[in-house]
This record gives C-alpha cells, structure tokens and sequence, in this order.
C-alpha cells in the first residue's frame, strides 16, 4: 500500500532522525548500539539469531529468521515468519491501531486470554511489505529471548521494544525522554 501524502507530511516534522545523536543520549560501548542511531523511517533488518516467546503453558514461537524494525529513539521490535508460530498459540483480538511507517496494526491474545500479547500488519505500507503477516510480541506480557537472553521490556504500556544488553537509550517511553 502507497503512502498517503498527509502522512508523508507528518512523517517530515519529526526532529530526530537518527542522522545525530542528542546530547543526553548514552554513548555506546563495545559491541553496543544507541537507539539513537538508528534511523527514521525504521530499518528493518534481518536477524539470524534464535528468537524464542514462550508463556506460562509453552512456546508460542521459535525462529531464526526474524527481523528488526530499528527506529529512532526505540528498542527494535523483533518479527518473527508466520510459519514459526506454533499453530493455535494465538487468537486475533478486535482492537487496531496505525503506524505510520507500517499501516494497520491488527492485535494478537492467547486462546482464552483477553490481554493482547502481539500484533502484526495484514496490509502493510511498502515499508513493510516483505513483511506482512508477521508477528512481534510485548516482552512484559509473554517471556522473549535472542540467543538465549532474556528480553527486557520498554518502559510503555503501547510500545513493544526489546531491550538487550547490546542497546543503550535513554528509550522512548523512560522518564525525561523528550517528546519526538
């Protein structure tokens, strides 16, 4: 799907956008990566690494071909093929929202659950096209880990960033952030 033209304009107003990282941003160690760095509109790039998102009953999904959405000021977000969700782990929920850089988003539960646990994009902008259909989950709802660590989750309630201690922020959605 094209991107319409009001929010191409929306999408110019921003003020950081990954070219230069603020001044309270951390600086990055060795083997580290600010989130400040990463660009905007997103990058998504493929990952190799064993994502795995269990719940209290099992695993829901394992892979290693995922991808990172990489933005501005946020832990990436891993999304992981169709085909590495365990049949029947999940059930679509009524609720949707939009991202301006991916489209509709349509939210995932737990069969029996009513907390959403994940969300994909059925039709996604052109950004994401490769990608449509894939699922990232909320690591303080369900257990994530890449490469066997544990994800911690971002400091939001809407947000579904990983943080891993290859990251450093301040994040999005951590006290004192400025708004974007």
């Amino acid at each position: 799907m094209a991107t319409p033209d009001w929010l191409q304009r929306a999408r110019d107003q921003w003020t950081y956008t990954g070219a230069t990282r603020p001044p309270f941003a951390v600086e990055p160690g060795a083997d580290q990566e600010s989130v400040w760095d990463y660009p905007r509109p997103p990058a998504v790039v493929p990952d190799t690494r064993l994502v795995e998102v269990r719940e209290p009953n099992g695993l829901i999904a394992s892979t290693t071909t995922s991808v990172r959405v990489m933005e501005t000021s946020l832990p990436p977000s891993f999304y992981l093929p169709p085909n590495s969700i365990e049949e029947g782990a999940l059930v679509v929920d009524s609720h949707r929202s939009h991202c301006e850089w991916k489209g509709e988003a349509e939210y995932l539960r737990l069969p029996g659950g009513t907390e959403v646990v994940g969300w994909r994009y059925p039709r996604p902008y052109d950004l994401f096209a490769d990608h449509a259909g894939w699922v990232s989950f909320y690591p303080d709802r369900v257990d994530c880990s890449v490469a066997g660590e544990m994800v911690r989750p971002q400091n939001s309630h809407f947000y579904g960033g990983w943080i891993t201690s290859e990251l450093v922020g301040p994040f999005k959605g951590d006290p004192g952030v400025p708004s974007l």
